[in-house]
C-alpha cells in the first residue's frame, strides 16, 4: 500500500537548509553492546532534534512531521512520531500539536481538522484552501484519537483524554464523523467513493477531489473505502471504549467495545482474500476489491486477533520493499508482534547511510521508537501507574537508556542480559515496575529477596515470566529471573 502523493513529490530535498532553532538538550542516552544499534540510535537522535520547532515560532511549540520543507505538521506523520517524540522530551510540542488538531475539528469542514499546520500556526496552503477545499485522509482521525491514548499512557498527562477540547475532538469523531463520511460498518462497501464534494465538482481538483480520501493510500482513483480505514475505525472506538472504561463509565464503554468489535468481524468476512492467504487492500467505486502492497496499518491499529493471520501479515510486509514512510513504522511493529531479528534489520536499514530519504522525519522518530518501545521493550500504563518492560534480543548481550521520561518520572532503565534487569527512579513519582522475562522462570531475586514468578504466553506464542515491584522515588531495584 503506498503513499502515493508523497512518493510521486519532492524525493530530493536538502535537510541541512532548514533553520530551526537549536535543539532543546534532550539527555536521554543509549548504550548496548550491540553498537550498530548504538550508531542507529544517535544518529536518529541528532537527526529528529533537528527538526524541533522554534520556540518563538507562531504555532508555538511544535516538530516537523510532514513533507520535509513545509515547516509542518500533519497529522499521519505526528500520530506516528509522537511516542519517539516523547522519548526525546518533546512533550511541549506533542500536546500543543495534538491540541491543535483536536481544536479545529469542525462542522464546516464536515468533522474534518487541518490535515496539516504549519509553524506560523496556519493550515497548510499546500493541503487547503477553505473549510469546502482540502485535502484529507479519512483515517486521520481514528489515528489521532489513538497517539492521544498512547501519550496518555507514557506520560500520565491525563489531559490527553480529559481535557475538553480533547473530549470534543473523541465525541465528535466518534458520532459526526462517522455519520457525516458514511463510514459505519455496514456501509463500508456501499458508500459513495466521493462524498460532500462542492458544486461544480472538478474530479481534477485534488482539494475537491481528495477533501475525504478513504484511506492512507493515495492516487487510488474511484477508492470506496482502504482496509486501512476499516482498521482505523475499528482502533479508535475501541480506544475511545478504553477512554471511557479509565472514567468509569463501564456501560457506555461497553457500547463503543461492541460497535469497534463490528469493524473487526466485517474485515475478517469481507477483506480476506481466502485464495491468496492475505487481506485486500481496497473496495472500488465500482463493487471489486483490489489487491495492492500489505498494509503496515493492519498491525498499526493491533485488529487482527488470528495470530496465523499475523505471522502472514509479517512475512508479507518483510517479502516488499516500500516506501519510507510505511518502513518507519517497522521496528516498533515488528518487535511488538514477535519478530525481533527482522525488526532490529529495519533499524539498520533505515539509519544506514545509504538509505534513500532517511531524512525524512518520521524515519528518525521511527528508529527512536523501536529501540525504546520495541527493543528495550518498555510499555507504560498511566491507568496503573506500571511500567512493563521485556529484552527483545535474540542474541543476548546488554543494553541500558538512561533519564528517559515515562509515567512523569524519569527512569534508568538496563537490561545486563536476557534474565536480568535493574530499575532506578530518578524522579519524584511512584510506579509499579512489572518487569517481563523471556522464557519459562520459577523464581525472580529482588535485590536479594527470591519471589514466585507469574507466567504468561506472549503474542508469538512464547511463554513469558514477570514479577511486579513498587518503585519509589530514588529506589534501585535488580530483578534476577531463574529457573
Amino acid at each position: 500500500m503506498i503513499l502515493r502523493r508523497y512518493k510521486s513529490i519532492l524525493l530530493v530535498f536538502v535537510f541541512y537548509g532548514f533553520s530551526f532553532a537549536s535543539a532543546q538538550v534532550v539527555n536521554v542516552s543509549f548504550t548496548s553492546s550491540d553498537k550498530d544499534l548504538v550508531r542507529a540510535f544517535n544518529w536518529a537522535k541528532d537527526m529528529a532534534l533537528h527538526y524541533k520547532g522554534a520556540d518563538t515560532d507562531p504555532v508555538g511549540a511544535w516538530y516537523e512531521a510532514a513533507l520535509p520543507s513545509r515547516y509542518a505538521f500533519c497529522m499521519r506523520d505526528a500520530a506516528h512520531q509522537s511516542i519517539g517524540a516523547e522519548i526525546l522530551g518533546l512533550s511541549r510540542e506533542n500536546l500543543n500539536m495534538f491540541t491543535l488538531f483536536a481544536k479545529n475539528i469542525s462542522a464546516s469542514k464536515d468533522w474534518c481538522s487541518y490535515w496539516e499546520i504549519n509553524k506560523w500556526g496556519k493550515p497548510a496552503p499546500e493541503d487547503y484552501r477553505s473549510d469546502k477545499e482540502f485535502w484529507y485522509n479519512l483515517p486521520a482521525n481514528f489515528d489521532v484519537l489513538f497517539a492521544t491514548w498512547r501519550l496518555y499512557h507514557w506520560t500520565g498527562n491525563k489531559d490527553y483524554i480529559s481535557d475538553p477540547a480533547f473530549v470534543h475532538f473523541q465525541e465528535k469523531t466518534v458520532k459526526e464523523y462517522i455519520n457525516t463520511w458514511v463510514l459505519s460498518a455496514d456501509s463500508l462497501l456501499k458508500r459513495p467513493a466521493h462524498l460532500h464534494t462542492p458544486i461544480p465538482y472538478d474530479e481534477k481538483d485534488p482539494f475537491q477531489s481528495c477533501r475525504g480520501l478513504p484511506s492512507y493510500s493515495e492516487g487510488i482513483s474511484n477508492l470506496r473505502t482502504g482496509v486501512d480505514l476499516v482498521a482505523a475505525l475499528y482502533r479508535g472506538l475501541q480506544t475511545y471504549s478504553e477512554i471511557l472504561a479509565t472514567k468509569g463509565k463501564q456501560q457506555e464503554a461497553k457500547l463503543y467495545a461492541q460497535k469497534a468489535e463490528r469493524y473487526r468481524v466485517r474485515l475478517e468476512a469481507d477483506w480476506w482474500n481466502s485464495s491468496q492467504s492475505r487481506y485486500f487492500a481496497y473496495h472500488s467505486g465500482d463493487g471489486q476489491f483490489v489487491n495492492d502492497d500489505p498494509t503496515p496499518f493492519l498491525l498499526w491499529f493491533d485488529v487482527l486477533k488470528d495470530r496465523s493471520r499475523v505471522k502472514g501479515q509479517l512475512a508479507q510486509i518483510a517479502a516488499t520493499k516500500t516506501n519510507m514512510e510505511c518502513t518507519s513504522y517497522y521496528p516498533y511493529l515488528f518487535y511488538k508482534n514477535g519478530d525481533w531479528d527482522q525488526a532490529r534489520k529495519y533499524i539498520l536499514y533505515l539509519s544506514d547511510p545509504a538509505t534513500p530519504r532517511r531524512e525524512y522525519p518520521e524515519v528518525s522518530f521511527g528508529v527512536i521508537d523501536g529501540i525504546i518501545q520495541g527493543f528495550m521493550g518498555i510499555s507504560p500504563d498511566a491507568h496503573v501507574m506500571t511500567i512493563g518492560t521485556l529484552f527483545k534480543s535474540n542474541s543476548g548481550g546488554s543494553a541500558a537508556v538512561n533519564n528517559l521520561s515515562v509515567l512523569q518520572t524519569r527512569i534508568n532503565l538496563s537490561h545486563k542480559n536476557v534474565h536480568q534487569s535493574a530499575i532506578y527512579n530518578l524522579g519524584n513519582r511512584s510506579f509499579k515496575w512489572k518487569a517481563f522475562f523471556s522464557g519459562n522462570y520459577r523464581y525472580a531475586s529482588v535485590n536479594g529477596t527470591l519471589l514466585t514468578t507469574k507466567k504468561e504466553i506472549s503474542r508469538d506464542g512464547k511463554v513469558i515470566s514477570w514479577v511486579q515491584v513498587n518503585i519509589k522515588p530514588g529506589m534501585h531495584v535488580e530483578i534476577d529471573a531463574k529457573s
